[in-house]
């Protein structure tokens, strides 16, 4: 069976728990509009808390760790840091995750799902998770 999440309006870290719980539990996950999820929290301090992931790790001297800034994989790294990634389980869990740039064309006419814990009307300031990429140097929102 295979869940497919429209990302527009979700919180980032609400739905990556979501979606952490459906992989553990066997489910197959599919999130579209990677880059329309929200982050909420002040625009500067959200873009400095990334920003410092990003710098942490020396590519230049291919060195770790190495922080992605494309939207699609800044969610998987989100959910991945939820999941038993170094166990059996955990893996085949991983692999049970497609995160998506936009809605591809198979998967226009499905039936969207959208977890009740990641809806808030967000009433607070907030970013975007395309604009976290297109600040962090990503070519692809």
């Amino acid at each position: 069976m295979v869940t497919v999440i429209d990302g527009k309006g979700l919180i980032y870290g609400r739905l990556a728990s979501a979606v952490a719980d459906m992989i553990l539990n066997g489910e197959e996950v599919v999130v579209l509009n990677a880059e329309q999820i929200i982050v909420t929290g002040e625009r500067a301090e959200v873009f400095a808390d990334f920003k410092h992931k990003v710098d942490v790790g020396e590519v230049t001297k291919r060195k770790g760790p190495f922080y992605p800034r494309r939207s699609d994989l800044l969610f998987k790294r989100c959910v991945r840091g939820m999941i038993p990634r170094y166990t059996t389980t955990g893996r085949e869990a991983y692999r049970q995750l497609h995160v998506f740039v936009g809605a591809p064309k198979q998967f226009e006419n499905c039936e969207k799902a959208k977890p009740e814990v990641a809806i808030k009307a967000p009433r607070c300031k907030y970013v975007s998770l395309g604009e976290i990429s297109e600040y962090l140097g990503s070519k692809v929102r």
